[in-house]
């Protein structure tokens, strides 16, 4: 049996990551005026939270494709 735990995780993280950037960018216009947004970071966090995920899914994708392979030459 494949764990897959660790994608898992990787993937709840990186939307997380995300939420909490989205939710950092909607609040800019209601942040105190002494509270500076860096919008840059904000994107490069964004962009980053969108490539850990699809890695995540990456490592599913290819243990799906091992074990499909190792029933098969089980079969």
């Amino acid at each position: 049996m494949i764990d897959f735990s660790a994608p898992l995780a990787g993937m709840d993280a990186a939307a997380a990551s995300l939420n909490r950037t989205a939710a950092k960018i909607a609040n800019i216009g209601g942040s105190p005026a002494g509270d500076s947004v860096d919008l840059s970071a904000d994107a490069v966090a964004m962009i980053e939270a969108k490539n850990d995920f699809a890695a995540n899914v990456q490592v599913v994708h290819t243990a799906d494709q091992m074990t499909r392979a190792l029933l098969n030459i089980l079969a």
